[in-house]
């Protein structure tokens, strides 16, 4: 199988969208919460304007289909819910989120999402005025948790603080250098193939 990852257009938004919320009916089982899913439904404002946002979608290049996404925004976690330290550890702003990485199973152990945090990476150093990278996950989903332990550091297990907190994984991935050589970027727009 082949995978065009891409910045995703505004023609894409409908089908970011079914991948995004499919994940949080299917996978994450907690159906659409607005205070946590509201860029879902706005995906336009949220991740194709703001300059140093971006949404990446992997286009299985046989059937077209879109079906991966993957986004940054310039937002650190927030206590609560998350842990007071964690929040002070990576304020908005300075800290690029990875977030809505999330891949069709049909498509997954592939290499798509492995593809799409380096292009992000890429992304945040190009962006440029980061810090750090920040995400989190749930590690009730199958495969997530050893797939971020082996790409990430763990900052916090919430498991592991007392009461449990909301059972959450806090990660970090250091920021990568701008790449001079770096020729998939350009004007705002990434594409790369991933085989």
């Amino acid at each position: 199988m082949s995978y065009l990852l891409r910045t995703a257009a505004p023609a894409d938004v409908e089908a970011a969208r079914s991948v995004m919320l499919d994940t949080v009916y299917g996978d994450l089982r907690s159906g659409y919460v607005p205070r946590w899913h509201r860029d879902i439904i706005d995906i336009e404002a949220t991740y194709l304007r703001p300059p140093r946002r971006t949404l990446l979608v992997a286009v299985d290049e046989a059937s077209g289909e879109v079906v991966a996404t993957g986004a940054v925004r310039d937002q650190g976690p927030q206590a609560p819910p998350n842990p007071p330290w964690v929040a002070e550890r990576f304020p908005s702003g300075s800290t690029a989120q990875l977030c809505r990485i999330y891949v069709r199973s049909t498509h997954r152990r592939l290499g798509v999402a492995r593809a799409m945090v380096r292009e992000l990476s890429a992304f945040v150093a190009e962006a440029g005025g980061y810090e750090a990278i920040y995400l989190h996950t749930d590690p009730t989903v199958p495969g997530a948790e050893p797939f971020w332990r082996a790409m990430a550091t763990v900052v916090c297990d919430e498991r592991e603080l007392p009461g449990g907190g909301q059972g959450i994984v806090h990660f970090s991935l250091p920021v990568p250098a701008p790449s001079a050589a770096r020729s998939t970027v350009s004007a705002g727009s990434l594409t790369a193939t991933v085989c």
